[in-house]
Parts: C-alpha cells; structure tokens; sequence
C-alpha cells in the first residue's frame, strides 16, 4: 500500500475541486465580456462550455483516483480516513459546500455501483442553512435620504455594463413611473427604508437582471430589473415587483444563470429573501450549481421520506412508450425509468433516449422545458413501494433493479417537476380556462421552435401545467434541432389511385414533417379546437417554420422574454 494514500487522494480530490471552481468562475466571468460586445453565440457556447465543465473535470479525476487506489478503490475504512482528510482540507473555503457534493461525484465514480452512504459521503450535513455575512461585501446600500431620483440614477450608474445607455433619462422616468405606482401609492417612506441590490449581476441569453430588495413598510419588497443590449445601446426593459413573474424569471424551466458568486450560499441567502417560496436547491440550481442544487434535493427527499407515510405510486396519465413514471402522491416530483424494451413504433435504444437528455439539459429551455436531475443507485425503502408500481417496475425497468432487505436500488433515473398532464387537465377544465391554456401550449410548441427544438411527439400528453397553468413540455425522446427538420406542403390526390391508396402514394423521409396534418390531432375538445386552430394558424403553415429556421441558420438568436411583452417599457424595441 503506498503509504499516505488516503491523504494524496484527499489532495487529488481538492486540486480537481480548486481547478473546478477556478475554470466554473472563469467561464462566468466572461459573460460580461460578451453582453457588452452582443456576442449572443460566444454567450451560448460559454454556458455550454460551463455546462460541459463539471463532468468533463470528474472522469478524468475519478480514472487519477482508481489508478492512485487500485484494489483499494472499494475500501471503505480507506474512503473514510480520505473523507477525514478532506474536510479538513475545506474547512475554510467560501464554496464548502459545493466542495463536498465535488467529493460525492468523485467517491461515487470511482467506487463503483455504490449507493447514497453517510459513512462516506456528505449527506446530511448541516451547510445547507444560507447567510450574508455581517462583514460581507454583496450588496449595495442605497438609503432613503437620497430620495428616490437619486437612488434611481445612482443604481444606474454604480453597474457598468460598458455600453452607453440608448436613453438613460427616460429610463430613470421609467423606473421612477414604476416606483411611484407600485411602492408609494401602498407604503409611506419612513427613516428605516432602503433599497439593497446584489452587487453581482445575472446574466442569461440576451439581457441582465440586477436582483434588489427595498425595505418599506416594516417588510422587504423584492425586486427585479432586466436590462437589454439593442443596438443602439443599453435600455432598462422593465421593473418586476410581482412575486409570480420573479419567481418565473428563476423556473426550473429556464436555464441556468451566469452569475459570479465568490461565496454562493450568500448569493442564495439573498435570493431566498427575495423569492421565499424557492427551495434552496432551486435556487443553486438557478445560479450554475446545479450538482449541488442536486445533493440538496436528496436531502430534503430523504427528510421528506422520514416525516411521510404515503406510498410510491405509478404517476397519473397515459403510460408513455419509452418511460416509467412513478411519484409519491405527497411529493412534487416525478421519478422517470427508460424502458427495457419500447413498444412500435418507437425505435430507438435507450442510449439514445440518454442522449436526448443530455441535449435538453445543454439547450437553452426558454420556459418550456423542465429541468431534470440524473440519478444513479437511487434508493427506496421497500415498504414505500406500491404493489401495482412494484409489478410496472418489475414488467417495464427489471434490469435497472437491485434489490436488498430493506431497499430497491434503481439504477438510473430522472427526477422531474411533477405537473398536471394537459390531456388530463382539458378533460377536466371550463372553456375559458381551456382557451387560455390552449394558446399557451401552441405559444410553448413556437416558443420552442425559436430555440431550434422541435418537440417531435406534440400530443398534449407529453406536455404538463405548472401551478401557475403555464404549459411545460417534458417528454424528450423523440426532440430533434428544428434546422434538421424538413417542413413540407403536402401533396395533393389528383388520380383515383392517389386518392384511394392505402399508404402515402409520395416519398416521405425521417425528418419530412407537414405541419397542415397537425390539425387533425392537437386539440380534441370541439370547444377548443376551432379557437385554436385560428388563434395559432401559423402552427400549421410550412412557411412560418421554414422562415424560423432562416432566422437560426443565419445565427440569430432569438431572444425569449421570461415575461409578458407588454409589461415592457419599450415594447417595440427589438434586440
């Protein structure tokens, strides 16, 4: 045994961690750079970049650990002592906490098929309770003897985006406008109101959001203001006070934001302030940290588990083809299996359906697609497990099941926002209500296209309603780039054979798509389907997906607004 192995495990394990943190920091750190020159593709690849980051630094560190361990790589006694070790050895850093779901990743591919172990990992440590620092240098402090123009243009000009503003003066009227409607016609101004906003700025695609609180009366008032690069410089594009549109702004539907966060538990501290309903692991997730965002989730899965009784349960809906889906009644999550064998017409290997995955969670989501989480050796208590979800596991995902005395371990899986399938909810809902949401669902299908994806299998079973009945697509198997897709009109039946032939009498390739054929199928409910067919036509015309995909080939990136147009301040403005 080479002596000192636990310890130069230990030190192999921070270098990979410091050199993480370090690259994580620098891929943020050009964002910035890029906002400012409006390089949205160099925007783009950098996020993908930092997305890429965190596996691309793990296999290759977990392959350093096996060969320093070898036979030793499964030696319990070893990893504890390693574990001793590095604690220690991260004891003072700002990330800690990041710092040990990075010694998890490692420990669980370099020892092979292991399960959540407390012994050996950082399970259920108490770093999950976020705070500002007294001493701490976050926040700009703008106090309420300045009175409210001057704070407005001292806001403005303390964040440098390095472009001039288009109309700063008609911004300051703006912000000023929207204070003055949403602030003093509630709350009298008194000595103890200020306004705080977060030093660090979050970018996402085209626009940056600068994330601030004013206390008035005897209460934090959130806040958020997203500004744009147009081109003809820099404009504020609104203030956000409502809670439900701040919270939409940070979805577990929309991508990650680039954020610098030197101590990130601050920046989430302040976050939770601001939007209090998120769970701290939603609010990881939406500054970058999304495998930390994942270590929270377990934990408070497993401190769910321990104050519930209810039962695992085969997820309501129609049975997908490709996927077994189950949930616990009391939990908002899905939990999602690939199938041993898929039933025809599906085609493709399970491999495959992974892929589509991992393209989903490298694409920009614009507020259409959920966020997942990839889990590997997950475990169950036996006794939770219902006897009907026990047989559709056993009938669909066998040879992704482990059994032991007291849990089922399952191999892979995807954890998921649980929502209302659509089908279900149009069964169920007035007209009205179906209107709304039905325009929701075609707006989410072009929303999506702008994006280059293409959903493939649009059936309304595939998408879902979050609480607040916006419409979510999450079945991705069969998504495609919209630019490999081929939009044709139809051929018209001219002859008696064309007219009466059995199968198509025309060539159809893979990727031939008629969007005229969509009619037939979206929408069921005849109360429904005439408004929808009218209020979404371009849906079924070839030429508007033939010109959506001129725009992305160009390289245009179309911007998603993650709020209603026409609460922006210039809402002719295009960038």
């Amino acid at each position: 045994m080479t002596k000192n192995l636990d310890k130069q495990v230990a030190h192999k394990i921070l270098d990979g961690f410091n050199t993480y943190i370090h690259s994580f920091n620098t891929y943020t750190r050009l964002t910035p750079k890029y906002f400012s020159e409006r390089n949205w593709k160099a925007i783009q690849l950098n996020h993908k970049q930092r997305l890429r980051l965190y596996k691309d630094l793990l296999f290759p560190l977990a392959a350093t650990c096996k060969d320093l361990m070898g036979e030793k790589s499964t030696d319990r006694v070893l990893w504890a002592t390693i574990k001793t070790h590095y604690t220690t050895l991260i004891a003072d850093k700002p990330e800690l906490e990041i710092a040990e779901t990075f010694f998890n990743s490692v420990i669980r591919k370099t020892y092979e098929n292991i399960s959540i172990d407390e012994e050996l990992m950082f399970v259920m440590e108490g770093h999950d309770f976020c705070s500002i620092r007294e001493n701490s240098d976050l926040i700009r402090d703008y106090p309420e003897g300045l009175g409210l123009d001057k704070i407005i243009r001292q806001i403005l000009d303390d964040f440098d985006f390095g472009v001039p503003f288009m109309d700063k003066e008609r911004d300051i009227q703006f912000l000023i406008e929207g204070v003055q409607k949403v602030i003093l016609t509630r709350y009298n101004i008194d000595p103890e109101t200020r306004t705080q906003i977060l030093k660090s700025v979050f970018y996402r695609n085209k626009a940056a959001y600068l994330i601030g609180r004013t206390f008035v009366g005897k209460k934090w008032m959130p806040f958020i203001i997203p500004v744009l690069n147009g081109k003809k410089g820099l404009f504020v594009d609104t203030l956000i006070f409502d809670p439900n549109l701040m919270s939409h702004i940070f979805s577990f539907t929309r991508s990650y934001f680039m954020v610098e966060a030197e101590v990130p538990s601050e920046i989430v501290a302040f976050l939770s302030s601001v939007i209090p309903h998120k769970k701290i692991h939603e609010l990881y997730n939406a500054i970058g940290f999304n495998k930390h965002g994942k270590t929270l989730f377990y934990r408070d899965f497993l401190h769910h588990l321990d104050h519930r009784t209810d039962q695992f349960v085969i997820a309501p809906g129609i049975k997908g083809m490709v996927m077994t889906v189950f949930t616990l009644p009391s939990l908002n999550i899905v939990f999602k299996l690939i199938k041993d064998h898929f039933e025809p017409p599906k085609n493709m290997t399970r491999q495959e359906v992974r892929e589509k995955y991992k393209l989903v969670s490298l694409h920009d989501r614009v507020g259409r697609m959920a966020d997942t989480h990839e889990f590997e050796y997950f475990k169950i208590p036996k006794d939770r497990i219902s006897p009907e979800l026990l047989t559709e596991l056993r009938n669909t995902t066998n040879s992704l099941l482990k059994f032991t005395d007291t849990h089922l371990i399952l191999k892979h899986l995807y954890t998921e926002r649980k929502m209302e399938p659509l089908n279900l909810y149009l069964e169920h809902c007035d007209t009205e209500e179906g209107k709304k949401v039905v325009e929701d669902y075609g707006r989410a299908i072009l929303q999506l296209a702008q994006a280059n994806i293409f959903p493939g299998d649009m059936m309304t079973k595939n998408f879902g309603l979050t609480r607040q009945k916006r419409v979510i697509f999450y079945d991705y198997d069969e998504i495609e780039f919209l630019t490999d897709m081929n939009f044709r009109v139809k051929p018209k039946a001219e002859t008696y054979e064309q007219i009466y032939a059995p199968e198509p009498w025309y060539s159809i390739a893979k990727n031939d798509v008629f969007p005229e054929d969509f009619k037939r199928w979206m929408i069921g409910r005849k109360d429904l389907k005439e408004h929808f067919l009218t209020y979404h036509e371009d849906l079924f015309s070839p030429e508007y997906w033939q010109e959506v995909q001129k725009r992305i080939l160009k390289g245009e990136l179309i911007h998603a607004f993650p709020y209603p147009e026409e609460i922006r301040f210039r809402p002719e403005q295009s960038i």
